[in-house]
């Protein structure tokens, strides 16, 4: 008990040790304003924040959230196929792919996959 609370303590210090020498090395100098300034998506950060947005851009980002959490909702099914009666995961896997499919069938009826217009 004893030898691992000196273990977590050796860690820390050397972990502080490092990140002190660290911010006394680095070369980061705080003289081009242009460079230290936030990017934007190529806004002019000190321009106007009420701007137009375009929903388009939104609207793709949500889209690939929704398949990007598909991807890590439907990975797991495969692996619990195992472990789990045969009648019961088809027809929860037919239900989520089934709905999936239909809001992909949604979105491309609504133009939210057009990319130009």
């Amino acid at each position: 008990m004893m030898s691992t609370m000196i273990m977590l303590i050796m860690v820390m210090i050397i972990t502080n040790i490092v990140m002190l020498l660290n911010l006394l090395i680095m070369k980061k100098t705080m003289t081009d304003r242009e460079k230290n300034s936030p990017f934007e998506c190529g806004f002019d950060p000190k321009s106007s924040s009420r701007l137009p947005f375009s929903l388009k851009f939104f609207l793709i980002a949500v889209i690939f959230l929704i398949f990007d959490i598909e991807i890590a909702l439907l990975l797991p099914m495969l692996p619990t196929m195992m472990f789990s009666e045969m009648k019961y995961w088809m027809v929860t896997s037919i239900m989520f792919i089934s709905v999936l499919i239909i809001g992909l069938y949604h979105e491309w009826n609504q133009g939210a996959l057009n990319w130009a217009n």
